[in-house]
């Protein structure tokens, strides 16, 4: 192990919202597909975040509030009491650890398929089908063309983010992230492909950011703002979510920022590849809510670029994804510059605990 300076601010604390983090260092968000078909959470889950709980915060794998917002099949939802029961299983083995731990809710929209929502449709905010097979228990096919939510529709979603929220915080949550992102459902209102819309939620940047600030808006009012986190991904243009406007893009995510700035939410993570970059930091002056970056799939997140992300005060905290999967103590490996496990790609969603419950720890002396 090399020298390395262990009191860098990335390994300080740092207060987002209702949290108090002991280092800035975040687990981001990251579909492992190892619940129980009905989304109930196993004892193998609780192993796996637990094993993580030095991390400053955990943010979980999304979670479905409604079954037909699943998006796989062996999602965890946030849906009914056994839900709620196991994740309390959860929650309390990571803040006996001394970890802290949110729930990210996500509602996969047109990313799903009939099976997997069990309500015979996949739902959007306008008729156009993914551009991606789904998979499903047979395997992959083809998606299917989205039912256009009509406007009675939209109140429900909103309340089905609110009891998935509720319903996180009985679990014993530390707080919420709302899964805007990666063209799921909420992104898909805000991305112009996807959004074709004529009434109040399309047509123009302010319209089609308005649906997400109602969601957000309607989760703070019932958890906390102080509980209530939001994910977005500008620009990340992937399952058919394409911004390649820069000035739409900026347009719809100042909208939604200005909508949203005076709840005070607990913080904005933003995936983005230049998270240092204009659009970023423009977001994060009209948000006015702790920034937690992540560099997104392009580049990886090498504790050097972490530190230089905090030391030029460019994020208020760095979410980690492949290598806190691969490394449940990284954040100690970072501090003494400790060799790193590699994460193995062909484990990360075939379920079992190869690749997900047994990546070693660090050997140290003190």
């Amino acid at each position: 192990m090399g020298t390395h300076d262990t009191d860098h601010p990335l390994y300080s604390s740092v207060t987002l919202g209702n949290v108090e983090l002991n280092n800035r260092i975040v687990m981001a968000p990251l579909t492992r597909i190892r619940a129980n078909t009905d989304g109930t959470p196993t004892e193998m889950m609780r192993e796996y975040y637990a094993q993580r709980a030095d991390f400053g915060m955990i943010i979980t794998e999304g979670t479905w509030p409604i079954r037909e917002g699943r998006t796989w099949g062996q999602q965890p939802g946030i849906e009914t009491a056994e839900h709620v029961t196991a994740w309390r299983g959860i929650t309390d083995a990571v803040h006996e650890r001394g970890g802290k731990i949110i729930m990210q809710i996500m509602h996969g929209g047109r990313i799903s398929h009939p099976e997997l929502t069990g309500t015979g449709r996949t739902v959007a905010p306008s008729a156009i089908a993914a551009p991606d097979p789904i998979r499903i228990s047979t395997g992959k096919v083809d998606p299917v063309i989205p039912h256009e939510l009509g406007l009675d529709e939209l109140a429900t979603v909103i309340d089905q983010f609110v009891a998935g929220a509720r319903n996180a915080m009985a679990a014993g949550m530390d707080g919420v992230q709302i899964h805007g992102a990666n063209g799921y459902l909420l992104h898909e209102f805000l991305a112009p492909t996807t959004n074709l819309r004529g009434d109040a939620y399309g047509a123009s940047p302010e319209k089609r950011a308005s649906f997400v600030a109602e969601v957000v808006t309607a989760v703070a009012r019932e958890i906390g703002a102080g509980n209530t986190g939001l994910r977005l991904s500008p620009q990340h243009n992937i399952q058919g979510a394409i911004e390649t406007d820069d000035a739409d893009v900026l347009a719809t995510y100042t909208a939604l920022a200005r909508s949203l700035k005076h709840l005070g939410l607990a913080h904005v993570e933003l995936v983005h590849h230049e998270p240092e970059g204009e659009l970023i930091q423009t977001l994060r002056r009209e948000f006015g809510a702790p920034l937690i970056v992540n560099t997104g799939f392009s580049r990886f997140t090498q504790r050097e670029v972490a530190e230089e992300l905090v030391d030029k005060q460019a994020a208020d905290a760095v979410s980690v994804g492949r290598l806190a999967l691969a490394n449940p103590d990284l954040v100690r490996r970072w501090q003494l510059d400790g060799p790193l496990n590699e994460p193995n790609p062909e484990t990360f969603y075939v379920g079992g605990e190869k690749g997900y419950t047994d990546y070693p720890v660090m050997e140290y002396s003190l």
